[in-house]
């Protein structure tokens, strides 16, 4: 399979005086993509990205303030999702399906509900609906995912399922995958930092525009992933609204944790291919 993501180039665009950094590869429709907590541009597992990139067009960008783009990230989570839609403007992009991982998957909500007109569909990856869910994060999350540095045996936990000797093979190819291109340097590392995504997630905790109600009447396809022992966002949390979500579907990967798109990338890059292809 030809490799895109190593060769894809980094580019840049002003939006009000500050520059974001961004990719676009593959062929087909486009789909959007917005990173998780501490996410950039090269955290994404090349093969599952390539894996898309055969049926579709990415388009992955760095918030401001991490990775290659500067200024500094918004509490505000609408004004996240807003960051997208601007650069698809940009780029001359009218229609579109957009994705989200973790965090990702909280903006592209957002993105979602307020511009169903122009996203066809959304995949969310790892991630929980909007509004108050039961499962909180587990204490483990935040005992590895706010050390300033993370190296593989935190991945181990906070991705993957470390109790499975598959999973945590499964870990180290994603792992070294993604070192080919990543410069760690670039990952937010303070708590400054950490606070601006905490204050987003808790806007669409609060779901002051009723989101978490707008799945029982919304006509957009919804494809939830998941791993079933996610410590961040518990599988859990989307089984009270599924019977209430007609437009969703949920895929739970077994033996898996927070990434299970990481774990098996084609596998699940395939099915988000067959999911975004269906009419």
């Amino acid at each position: 399979m030809k490799t895109l993501s190593f060769d894809a180039e980094t580019k840049f665009i002003d939006l009000s005086g500050e520059k974001l950094a961004y990719r676009m590869f593959g062929e087909g429709p486009p789909v959007l993509f917005y990173n998780r907590f501490r996410g950039i541009l090269d955290t994404w597992d090349p093969l599952f990205l390539d894996t898309l990139a055969r049926e579709h067009t990415l388009i992955l960008f760095d918030y401001p303030g991490t990775g290659d783009s500067e200024g500094q990230l918004s509490t505000d989570i609408y004004a996240v999702a807003d960051l997208g839609i601007r650069l698809l403007d940009h780029l001359g992009i009218g229609k579109f399906d957009v994705a989200g991982w973790s965090y990702g998957g909280l903006v592209a909500q957002t993105a979602l509900f307020g511009n169903t007109g122009r996203i066809g569909k959304a995949v969310l990856i790892g991630t929980n609906p909007p509004g108050i869910n039961e499962v909180p994060f587990d204490k483990s999350f935040f005992e590895k995912a706010l050390k300033p540095v993370n190296d593989l045996e935190d991945e181990y936990t906070l991705f993957f399922e470390p109790a499975s000797q598959k999973s945590r093979a499964a870990a180290q190819a994603s792992h070294e995958r993604i070192a080919r291109r990543l410069d760690r340097s670039k990952i937010p590392a303070t708590q400054e930092q950490f606070q601006r995504y905490f204050g987003g997630s808790a806007m669409l905790k609060e779901d002051t525009h009723n989101f978490r109600g707008g799945y029982k009447t919304i006509q957009n396809p919804v494809l939830v992933i998941s791993g079933d022992h996610d410590i961040s966002f518990a599988v859990e949390n989307w089984f009270p609204l599924l019977k209430q979500a007609p437009a969703m579907q949920h895929f739970i990967l077994n033996d898996a944790g927070h990434g299970p798109q990481h774990q098996e990338p084609e596998l699940i890059a395939d099915y988000i291919n067959l999911f975004l292809g269906r009419p």
